[in-house]
């Protein structure tokens, strides 16, 4: 794990304001994905520039150092999943699935949202030295998640869990694990459906168990 740095070197060093700007940074932050994906924390910000097709000036106008690119490719995936949950759970409202459905769809936005870009995902989670404010990002969705999930269990009496609350955190966090370890760590090329549906046969039983017991 690298060493831990003080909250402003992980922060860009200004925000884009003219659209040129805008542009740049994007065009960084996309290099920095591609490097970051095939070198792994090892990369260098020079890589990264010369990936980029700019200069190293540039690169530190913007960014100060490698974690802090890092740290803004996290926020940038942060907010990816917060959209594809989103989408998950508008899905669910909408069409008002049985429950399996319902588990089938989380258990889906949960592994595409693991499967894209497996060995960046690798670094932003095992490597990346995640500043105060992104792990509170990280948290809030994580929460986010739960309430839903929660929400979903209390309307469905035919799912008997004693705790709705405790309940729907073993879900989540159960699903984030199994999923972390089977897409992220897997076979890069394997089909994630397979996947996909032994995490839907677990959760399911898991709900069907008798609470009473």
């Amino acid at each position: 794990m690298p060493a831990t740095r003080r909250a402003d070197e992980l922060r860009p060093r200004k925000q884009p304001v003219q659209a040129r700007s805008r542009d740049t940074v994007q065009v960084i932050l996309r290099a920095a994905a591609q490097v970051f994906a095939t070198t792994g924390y090892a990369a260098s910000t020079n890589h990264i520039a010369e990936r980029a097709g700019v200069s190293i000036g540039s690169l530190y106008e913007y960014f100060p150092n490698k974690d802090a690119l890092l740290v803004a490719l996290m926020e940038a995936h942060i907010q990816e999943g917060g959209a594809i949950l989103t989408q998950a759970a508008l899905a669910v409202s909408t069409a008002r699935p049985d429950v399996r459905a319902v588990v089938r769809l989380f258990a889906h936005a949960m592994v595409t949202l693991h499967a894209r870009e497996r060995a960046l995902h690798r670094v932003l989670f095992e490597e990346t030295p995640l500043p105060r404010r992104v792990r509170r990002q990280l948290a809030d969705l994580e929460r986010q998640v739960i309430s839903s999930v929660e929400g979903f269990l209390r309307a469905h009496p035919e799912v008997t869990k004693r705790d709705p609350s405790l309940a729907a955190a073993v879900i989540v966090h159960a699903v984030e694990g199994v999923t972390h370890k089977l897409v992220v760590h897997g076979e890069r090329d394997a089909d994630v459906e397979p996947y996909v549906e032994e995490i839907v046969a677990l959760v399911s039983a898991y709900l069907a168990a008798d609470a009473s017991r």
